[in-house]
């Protein structure tokens, strides 16, 4: 259906109807009524429908090809239209429709600012975004400052009971080189079957007992501030270098330790298994009032109570080899002490010191 174009219409409409519908169906198909047949008289409506039908017959009107669109087959249809009744013109497909006076909005005069005014408002925004700045960085600094401050307590704290312990051992040490050179001194010169009965508590003391006189450090907060990255809270330089001090002297520590259980496991182990006799030791710890050897042993040498006790295989005793063996875990004991265990007093004492200067932990 073609658009955008009006459309020519003709309505025949019986004469006497008042509706297209009432003419369409009072039409003969093969009559045409003349729009002056309305005036004539009855007798003559015959004779005009005659000739108006003969002269169809003998003047056949041609028929009109239509060449529109398949739509337009309504274009030309004859529509028989009363006389009398309006005609009613089709409405256009896109109508006129009524405009109205539209109110414009104009923006109001802005008053057009100087260069100081602009100058001035740039100034305040950028102290208001320097002022959060500051601001910012305070709440940290205090925030940091904060934890620094209990990773300074909680390091401390550790550091002080390492360096307790540490002093302890070092004293127990100490006495074990005198046991040491007192077995070396009575493997030389004795007969080794009459034993005096001071003779088997520093046996014990200096062969026996290994654990008790070795020192494990430890690194629990070192080790988590570290694994963290919490070390940069900590401003002081000297401090950090002094902790990186701390870390070499632990692993020195431990590695010096894991070398006297080695001779601890040969050759002290097997010169255990064959000549110490450990029926002694079971005598002595029989009533079970404390786990602790050593506080056993001073017990015993304090006390008047005699065990007595033997060096096995005295027939396969070698004494030079005895005493030089003696020689080899004192001196190895001397050097943990005077190097390793020094060493890492040392630097506990010195980091220690500069957390109290630093953070006011003379009374924690």
């Amino acid at each position: 259906m073609s658009r955008g174009r009006s459309r020519k219409v003709r309505i025949p409409i019986a004469i006497g109807t008042e509706s297209p519908e009432d003419g369409l169906k009072a039409e003969s198909p093969k009559r045409k009524v003349s729009p002056m047949s309305e005036a004539a008289s009855p007798e003559s409506e015959a004779g005009v429908s005659d000739f108006e039908n003969k002269s169809d017959f003998e003047n056949p009107k041609p028929e009109i090809k239509n060449n529109s669109d398949s739509d337009s087959y309504r274009n030309d249809i004859p529509i028989p239209i009363a006389i009398g009744t309006e005609l009613i013109q089709p409405q256009s497909e896109n109508p006129k429709l009524p405009t109205e006076t539209m109110e414009v909005h104009h923006h109001p005069d802005v008053e057009k600012k100087g260069l100081k005014e602009y100058i001035l408002e740039g100034l305040m925004i950028f102290l208001a975004v320097m002022m959060g700045f500051f601001a910012e960085n305070i709440r940290e600094g205090i925030t940091e400052t904060h934890v620094e401050k209990q990773y300074a307590k909680a390091l401390y704290t550790e550091l002080t009971d390492d360096s307790t312990v540490a002093a302890t051992i070092l004293h127990s040490r100490i006495e074990k080189e005198k046991d040491l050179d007192y077995l070396r001194g009575y493997f030389k010169d004795s007969s080794l079957t009459s034993l005096p009965r001071k003779f088997y508590p520093v046996y014990t003391k200096g062969f026996f007992i290994i654990n008790r006189y070795a020192f494990e450090p430890k690194d629990g907060i070192l080790s988590q501030l570290r694994s963290s990255g919490s070390l940069r809270y900590f401003k002081s330089v000297a401090l950090q270098k002094l902790l990186g001090d701390l870390s070499v002297s632990i692993n020195n520590m431990r590695y010096r330790n894991e070398q006297e259980y080695q001779v601890f496991a040969s050759p002290l182990k097997p010169f255990l298994l064959a000549h110490f006799d450990f029926g002694w030791l079971d005598e002595l710890r029989s009533d079970g009032t404390d786990p602790n050897v050593l506080n056993v042993l001073d017990a015993y040498l304090s006390g008047t109570q005699t065990i007595k006790g033997n060096i096995l295989n005295v027939s396969s005793f070698n004494k030079e080899e005895t005493c030089n063996m003696v020689s080899f875990y004192k001196q190895l004991i001397i050097s943990t002490n005077k190097l390793q265990l020094h060493n890492y007093i040392a630097t506990n004492s010195k980091i220690l010191q500069v957390l109290r200067n630093t953070y006011d932990l003379k009374n924690e």
